[in-house]
């Protein structure tokens, strides 16, 4: 790929993106910028990829500027990078903006960054992009969300989906249920990271060392959920086939009932969903 990209940002998420956008456009295409140059300059390393000088001078390199930052300081950083995008926009060069800021929608991001004078004396919007990952992505098998304003052509669509599709699954969805989706994939993995450790500490309960416990737990965590993916069958259906009359597991899922697991499952869902809605209105 003959592309350009820009990461504003080195914290986990933005380095995992980027591992995988090396394998479709190669490191040396890519750009990283911190406030902390030192995470900059670590990041550059396990990437393969170039430092940069500053937000300004990413804005003016990347076909696709990523931005890798906290939802608190994204309006810093647009307004930063507003003059060189829109410059830049003005000339006919169409550098898209992929942000993957929690709670924020695209049109908010597209007003603070402003608009550019296109034919006939008008004005557009900057193409943005949006995104949600999750850490899974550190090993090339995240849940990536994706939605993408009018302004992105459908080619930038599908060579976005390519640069990402090194970090995991793409799906591309309607913008509309990105909250939802942040609070379930984006922050799921440390409900299920939990969930995964209150196995193993039932099991180290029960007299099993805590090792072996680990990795039964991580294991049998890992297989329930390839059965759900694979099979296409419903949870309920797959819960059914392991649940004997009488047996094992039927205690253990009673005892789950009592603790109202389901329902505490659903209430984390809910409280990051809502957050999420929060963070774009602060």
């Amino acid at each position: 790929m003959d592309i350009k990209i820009s990461c504003i940002g080195s914290g986990n998420m933005g380095v995992a993106l980027m591992k995988g956008a090396a394998l479709a456009a190669g490191g040396e295409n890519i750009v990283f910028t911190d406030s902390d140059i030192s995470k900059a300059r670590d990041a550059t390393k396990l990437t393969g990829s170039l430092l940069c000088s500053g937000n300004a001078e990413a804005a003016a390199i990347g076909d696709y500027v990523f931005l890798a930052v906290k939802p608190q300081v994204l309006r810093q950083v647009l307004e930063e990078i507003a003059p060189v995008l829109n410059a830049r926009l003005a000339d006919g060069k169409r550098p898209v903006l992929v942000s993957m800021a929690a709670g924020w929608p695209i049109q908010k991001i597209q007003g603070i960054v402003g608009t550019h004078p296109v034919a006939g004396g008008k004005q557009a919007y900057a193409p943005v992009a949006r995104i949600m990952p999750n850490t899974p992505a550190l090993i090339s098998r995240g849940m990536i969300a994706l939605a993408a304003s009018p302004e992105v052509s459908p080619d930038q669509v599908t060579e976005l989906e390519t640069i990402l599709g090194g970090a995991g699954h793409v799906d591309r969805i309607d913008e509309k249920f990105f909250d939802a989706v942040t609070g379930l994939s984006g922050s799921g993995p440390a409900f299920v990271y939990m969930f995964i450790e209150a196995l193993a500490d039932g099991a180290v309960r029960a007299g099993l060392p805590r090792d072996k416990a680990l990795g039964y737990a991580a294991r049998t965590v890992i297989g329930a959920a390839a059965m759900v993916e694979e099979t296409g069958k419903h949870p309920a259906e797959l819960k059914d086939m392991v649940t004997s009359p009488g047996g094992t597991t039927i205690a253990g899922l009673a005892a789950l009932e009592a603790g109202a697991f389901r329902g505490t499952v659903m209430q984390a869902v809910e409280a990051a969903w809502q957050r999420s809605a929060e963070l774009g209105k602060d």
